[in-house]
This record gives structure tokens, C-alpha cells and sequence, in this order.
């Protein structure tokens, strides 16, 4: 979808690596202009301490056809978040088309513990970076979006519906990941009537640069990880939610998914776009029926 976003302006915060960075290259693929924020910069890094820096993912941007800007910002900081917030405005004469909402920070801070075994520090510091950071960026960044009555807001998550009545493993885990998706659904009650379309939207099993180093492999031989997880097989690369994003920006009708929890699997049966290798993995189908159904030698190639 080469230029179908030209002229328009997006927001992805926690865009230095994984699906955050996935979706600001897709969006500047369509020929956006894209904010991208995070705390680790060529200067400094964040407690995560991974190499990838939001100056990286702004020349991806920029390099697949937008226009990247990096901006170093702690959302848990309202005052970093409102000198973004300002900085958008008066560079683009108050417009804001696109708010992916995507911080997360937390993969170093959650146990797969019960709650009373699970460092308290840790846990609390989860639910501040995974979820008081929305909280702040929706606060301070909604109004640009609000003064020109239209935009899209995808609240970024682990899991859609599949979710819903079931436990991810760990108390602050599951917490933070089932109030982002319910912040989505529940946030256009109070967004749709000015003409904004919010959703929450997640990957499936996602190819990030730290999973791909968890699995030993890299983007071209990903397919030597199911040795260790068959789970893998139906695995995606972070390209794949930037094209579900820029599917729904671009769909004039995109208020029809207004309050609902997506996928990018799903969107893609819908829309019709691909991952980079030319599959549709559907995430949730096959984990629904591998892992949770009575299909447990269900062959992931078949949901793909």
C-alpha cells in the first residue's frame, strides 16, 4: 500500500524494537510521517538493555518511504509525554492522525510466579511501564485528536478475545495485558462520539529481535526454533501488525471495528495482506485449537 498514508502523521510510542518498530516501518512503507518514542536512544540505553534505539527504527521509517522522527520520552512521565504531545502539535500544525499506543517494558520484570512468590518491586514496576504508560499517553495525546474529530488509536496488547476467560500464567502479566485490551474496547465509549476509531489490536507469536535471541535463531533460519517450541511454527514476523495497522488506517470504514479486540491474524483474513514471507499465520486460530482445543496435533502450516 506504497503512499496511501502521505500527509499523515502518526504517533507509535515504544517503537525502538519488536512490533512497535514493525508498525512505524509499515506505516512510513505507506508514506507517513511517524513519531517514534522509547528510552533507549544511540546515547543512552534503558534498563532493558538491548542494543536497538528509537534513531534505528526513525531511519527504517524513513528508509521504507516516510518520514521517521525519534524522540526520546518516558511515558511514565507526564511531563516528557507533554512536551511530546506539544512537540507534534506545533511541528505539525496540530495534527495527529494515528495514536499506536505500544509501550510495554516489562519482559524483565515479570516471574511466571504466584503472586506472593513474585518480587513486589518487580511486579508494581510491570504495571507502571506497561500500563500507567497508556494511561499518561492517552490523557495527553487524545486531544490532538480530538480538536480535528477523526483519527484511529490502536491499543496494543497481548492477546484478543481468546483471552478473555482465561489465566496468562502469572498475576501482573495477566493484569496488565487484560486492561490494555479492555482500555481498547472500552475507550470508544469515550472517543467514538468525536469521531475517533479505537481498538485493541495484538500480534500473535511474535518474532521479535529479543524472542529470535531466545530461540537461538535469527530472521533467516527462524524455522530451526520449533525444535525447541512447536508453538513457534505459526510464529510472525513484527511486519505483519504493521501491515494490520496500516490496513486499518487506511480503511475509510474503519469505525466498523470501534470497541473490539483484534489480531492482526484476523485482519488479515479480512483485508487481505500478508506477513513478509507471503502467509497469513492466524495466531489465535491455532493456539485456540493446539493448546486450549481437542486438535492438539493440529499441523500450524494449516493456519498459515
Amino acid at each position: 500500500m506504497p503512499d496511501t498514508l502521505h500527509g499523515h502523521v502518526a504517533l507509535v510510542t515504544g517503537a525502538t524494537r519488536g512490533a512497535g518498530r514493525g508498525m512505524a516501518v509499515e506505516l512510513g512503507a505507506a508514506g507517513a510521517t511517524v513519531y517514534v518514542t522509547g528510552r533507549t536512544t544511540r546515547a543512552t540505553r534503558s534498563d532493558i538493555g538491548r542494543p536497538e534505539t528509537i534513531e534505528d527504527t526513525a531511519d527504517l521509517v524513513t528508509r521504507a518511504g516516510g518520514t521517521g522522527i525519534a524522540v526520546r520520552c518516558d511515558h511514565t512521565d507526564p511531563t516528557d509525554v507533554r512536551a511530546l504531545a506539544d512537540r507534534i502539535s506545533t511541528e505539525q500544525d496540530g495534527r495527529l492522525d494515528i495514536l499506536v499506543d505500544d509501550t510495554w517494558g516489562g519482559d524483565h520484570l515479570i516471574e511466571w510466579k504466584p503472586i506472593w512468590e513474585h518480587d513486589l518491586d518487580n511486579g508494581l514496576r510491570a504495571v507502571r511501564n506497561a500500563l500507567e504508560t497508556h494511561l499518561v499517553t492517552l490523557h495527553t495525546v487524545l486531544p490532538l485528536l480530538i480538536h480535528r474529530k477523526q483519527g484511529l488509536v490502536c491499543e496494543i496488547t497481548d492477546g484478543d478475545g481468546m483471552f478473555d476467560n482465561r489465566y496468562r500464567g502469572t498475576m501482573f502479566y495477566d493484569l496488565v495485558k487484560s486492561a490494555i485490551t479492555r482500555i481498547g474496547r472500552t475507550l470508544h465509549h469515550e472517543v467514538h462520539p468525536h469521531g475517533i476509531t479505537a481498538v485493541a489490536l495484538t500480534p500473535g507469536f511474535l518474532r521479535s529481535e529479543d524472542m529470535l535471541d531466545r530461540f537461538g535463531v535469527t530472521e533467516d533460519n527462524w524455522r530451526d526454533g520449533i525444535t525447541k517450541d512447536r508453538f513457534f511454527a505459526i510464529s510472525e514476523t513484527p511486519h505483519y501488525i504493521g501491515r494490520a495497522v496500516v490496513a486499518l488506517a487506511t480503511d475509510p470504514d474503519h469505525a466498523r471495528w470501534s470497541g473490539q479486540a483484534l489480531s492482526a491474524g484476523q485482519l488479515a483474513a479480512h483485508y487481505g495482506f500478508t506477513d513478509l514471507d507471503g502467509s497469513r499465520p492466524d495466531a489465535t486460530r491455532f493456539i485456540t485449537d493446539a493448546y486450549y482445543g481437542d486438535k492438539p496435533d493440529a499441523d500450524a502450516a494449516d493456519y498459515r
